[in-house]
């Protein structure tokens, strides 16, 4: 499979982030592109899932991330409210498929061992499983030390393809859980912070080129991976969607699923 990996990165607007990866959804859908691997760095925000959206304390929520620096998105993604702390790496792999819903393990599975790959790859003892009182909970969760998260996985699927996005923290484990602390209680989420952690664990760890460099060899290890620079035309539109995707936006209800995990 031939894959094209992008690197645009909104570290000034995080929010341009999910307003991308939609596009790209939608252009892989219509087979206006390929598949396409996209790993990026992003500047502070909590990201909330779809169903954060929807609960009682959502504005509450949004607004205490607000408040300490961190702007309110809205990611395509399943799943439950993380955050950009730190260094944060997010990565969205977007495949065409006729029928989606089939393969959503099999999408989980190979881009979670793909990660796994790349951090084994490190020298980190890494995992994939879940952690007892996690944040945005799932049976894919990157573990490390067999302590804490450092990273999630999530899918949005439309008819004729499925995103997977990734937010992983490399640094900045207590930003995570100061941060996230006030906003899961808002949701009336509980979890447990001592879960909360970054590959830098300890206060070492790989720089996040370093981690950039792995996955990409980890994913060229999959696929035929060519770097690919994105059009202008989509990274405007991108900048120009933004404002959809921060908090409280309104959005038109399109008939896809999201999957958190």
């Amino acid at each position: 499979m031939r894959l094209d990996l992008i690197r645009t990165s909104f570290p000034e607007d995080p929010a341009a982030g999910p307003a991308l990866a939609r596009l790209l959804l939608e252009q892989v859908a219509s087979g206006q592109r390929g598949p396409t691997l996209r790993i990026a760095r992003t500047g502070p925000a909590v990201a909330f899932g779809r169903r954060d959206t929807v609960s009682p304390g959502y504005r509450e929520a949004a607004g205490r991330g607000a408040e300490m620096g961190y702007p309110g998105i809205e990611r395509i993604s399943g799943g439950r409210a993380t955050a950009y702390v730190g260094e944060t790496l997010v990565l969205g792999l977007t495949l065409p498929d006729r029928e989606p819903a089939r393969r959503t393990g099999q999408r989980f599975d190979l881009v979670a061992g793909t990660i796994l790959s790349a951090l084994t790859r490190l020298g980190l003892d890494a995992a994939v499983g879940r952690l007892p009182g996690e944040y945005c909970p799932g049976d894919h969760s990157i573990i490390l030390d067999r302590e804490v998260k450092v990273a999630g996985l999530g899918q949005r699927m439309v008819s004729r393809a499925a995103h997977v996005g990734v937010v992983m923290t490399v640094s900045g484990a207590a930003a995570l859980r100061e941060v996230l602390v006030p906003v899961y209680g808002a949701l009336g989420l509980g979890f447990d912070p001592s879960t909360a952690g970054a590959l830098d664990a300890g206060g070492e760890g790989p720089a996040i080129e370093e981690v950039e460099q792995a996955l990409v060899t980890a994913f060229g290890a999959e696929a035929d991976l060519n770097e690919a620079e994105l059009d202008p035309r989509t990274e405007a539109a991108a900048r120009d969607s933004a404002a959809g995707f921060r908090a409280f936006p309104t959005l038109s209800q399109t008939p896809d699923t999201d999957q958190g995990d």
